[in-house]
């Protein structure tokens, strides 16, 4: 259409008189000028609008992105929070369980000064009245002591049972490792000197007396002490070294050194202890110490009489 327009023109031009030619080219000129406006504006209208799709294209991908963070903000929000009401719920729980343990314990060393009371008063005769034996006996005091610090062994806070261990050491006179087990009316007289090593496992309604000590005998590891069963005496100064079982109703004899196992309702006496007496019977309740046998005097004194008899034996004949 344009070039048929030019060429209309031209012929037309060519027609006219110079006069006329003029004007005609003043309006092709306008006409050119007129499209390439047109042509301009086309180009920068086509321009706008492919600026204003990349502004919205930006403006949608930049609200889906808000949107999207939004979300996930608000599931870390979500998350954050369950993760707190969990922790909420576990510190609770804890404290629950924390509160339970410590009512038990407090129980358990009620129990325990009760049980530990009555077993003073039934084999101490030097006590005159209960308030004395809760009081002022530092063998019960070391084993209530033990009890805490046997349960935070238990729950592996080691530090703090061997100091509150210690503690009761320099109070008490008696060392009681926190990893050692106890049972129940357990009777340390006097108290001073007494060790009871790690693995040491005492029994029921056992009476130790001063300087005894329940050790091992070198660096072993695992069980290295030994085991006492119930009602077990042992005597003042007494060594019991190693991983080995002293049967129940045992008695052993004041300053022994004891190795191996000792069968139950038997007496150890000696260095090295040797079992010099067993019976079927429990031992009786007063604890001698000193009507013991002498396992030496005894050799002794069956030497000689040996040697009497075969004197007698081999004497001449009248």
């Amino acid at each position: 259409m344009t070039r048929l327009i030019i060429r209309l023109t031209r012929r037309d031009s060519a027609r006219t008189t110079p006069a006329e030619s003029a004007p005609v080219r003043i309006r092709i000129r306008a006409a050119n000028a007129a499209r390439a406006v047109g042509s301009a504006a086309k180009s920068a209208a086509a321009e706008a609008q492919e600026k204003a799709r990349a502004v919205g294209s930006a403006a949608k991908s930049a609200a889906a992105e808000a949107q999207d963070k939004a979300r996930a903000a608000g599931a870390a929000a979500r998350s954050a929070a369950a993760e707190a009401q969990e922790k909420a719920r576990a510190a609770g729980a804890a404290a629950k369980s924390a509160a339970a343990e410590a009512v038990s314990l407090l129980s358990s060393l009620a129990e325990e000064a009760r049980e530990g009371t009555d077993a003073i008063v039934e084999r101490d005769p030097a006590v005159h009245s209960r308030a004395e034996a809760l009081l002022l006996y530092p063998g019960l005091h070391a084993l209530l002591v033990h009890r805490v610090a046997h349960a935070l062994y238990l729950h592996e806070h080691f530090f703090a049972a061997r100091a509150v261990s210690q503690l009761s050491r320099f109070l008490t006179g008696t060392e009681i490792h926190p990893g050692a087990s106890i049972g129940r009316g357990l009777f340390i007289d006097h108290g001073s000197g007494v060790v009871i090593g790690e693995t040491a496992v005492v029994g029921d309604n056992c009476t130790i007396y001063q300087g005894a000590t329940l050790g091992g005998t070198g660096k072993e590891t695992g069980k290295r002490h030994p085991t006492l069963g119930d009602n077990v005496m042992v005597g003042a100064g007494a060594k019991l070294l190693g991983n080995f079982t002293i049967g129940d109703n045992v008695k052993i004899a004041a300053g022994a050194v004891v190795l191996r196992d000792v069968p139950p309702n038997c007496t150890a006496v000696g260095i090295p202890a040797r079992v010099v007496r067993c019976g079927g019977e429990r031992m009786p309740a007063d604890l001698d110490q000193t009507h013991i046998p002498d396992p030496v005097a005894e050799q002794l004194r069956a030497l000689d009489e040996r040697l009497r008899t075969l004197e007698n034996g081999a004497a001449p004949e009248n």
